[in-house]
Formats: C-alpha cells, sequence, structure tokens
C-alpha cells in the first residue's frame, strides 16, 4: 500500500462511518456529519480552545466551526463558556457528561453500513473486516498524529 492508497482507503472509511451514524430524529443542518466529527475531534484532542483556535487547526472557515459548535452543543456532546480574558471568544470543551443523543451516536453499529460497502451479507465476511478496523483503532489512535509529528499542533481534518 502507498500513501495515496491509504488516504483513499481513508476516504473509503469515512464514508462508510458518515453512513452509519443514526440520523434519526435530526433536523436539516447547514453542517456535514464529516465536518461535524472533526470539529468534535479538535475539541477532544485541545480542550478549551476558541472557534477560531478550531478554525485554524481544522482549515474550516470560522463560520462553519461555530455552526459545527452549534450542532454538537444542541446533541450534548460539548459545552462552551465565555473566555474570562475576552468575553467576546466562546471555549470550547466536552461535556462532563455523555448525552443521550451522543451515547447513541457512539453505540451505533456498522455492520449495516458495512455490508453494503462490502457488497455482501456474509456474517463472517463482515466480522473479518470490522475485527480488522477494530485492530486499527487501538493502534492508530488521534496520538498517533501526534507521533509522527512531536510539538506540532498540525492540522487534524
Amino acid at each position: 500500500m502507498n500513501g495515496v492508497e491509504l488516504f483513499l482507503l481513508g476516504r473509503t472509511l469515512m464514508k462508510i462511518g458518515e453512513e452509519a451514524l443514526p440520523t434519526e430524529g435530526l433536523g436539516p443542518h447547514s453542517t456535514s456529519h464529516r465536518s461535524v466529527l472533526i470539529v468534535a475531534s479538535d475539541v477532544r484532542e485541545h480542550p478549551g480552545s476558541s472557534v477560531g483556535e478550531i478554525a485554524a487547526r481544522t482549515g474550516f472557515p470560522q463560520s462553519q466551526v461555530s455552526a459545527c459548535v452549534a450542532r454538537l452543543r444542541e446533541a450534548g456532546s460539548i459545552v462552551t463558556e465565555a473566555d474570562p480574558k475576552d468575553r467576546r471568544r466562546l471555549l470550547v470543551q466536552q461535556a462532563p457528561e455523555v448525552s443521550d443523543r451522543v451515547a447513541a451516536v457512539r453505540s451505533a453499529p456498522i455492520d449495516t453500513a458495512l455490508a453494503a460497502a462490502l457488497g455482501t451479507d456474509d456474517p463472517q465476511e463482515i466480522g473479518e473486516v470490522a475485527a480488522a478496523l477494530e485492530a486499527l483503532a487501538r493502534r492508530l489512535t488521534p496520538q498517533a498524529l501526534t507521533r509522527m509529528h512531536p510539538g506540532r499542533p498540525g492540522r487534524t481534518g
């Protein structure tokens, strides 16, 4: 596998992940699942960041980050507070408690989306691929990016 193949695999996996996310009860939003998940990941890695700092790290426009933050706050995934040094800025961090919506998203199975992507209903094949993905997830955590470039804040999106 080369870098291009790895990149394309990552993109395919992101799309399968998007398909697996539950959308019941969600109204229309101006933000994609992908951008919301990238912002949520950044908030987890950099708690207490401002919207502008998140925008700089993800490469998203500040308005898009603000929309993602609003959506995550509505879902109970994050909390915001005014920056005591500059009341115009919001500081963002993960919510101390897991909301029902966040718990539902985190517990959503991937089997149906994985079966559709693989083009099979064979439980053994789906299970083998899911096990391989779980092994990768255990080894390639967000901290892997920090190990690749120690001391560099880098983009997460």
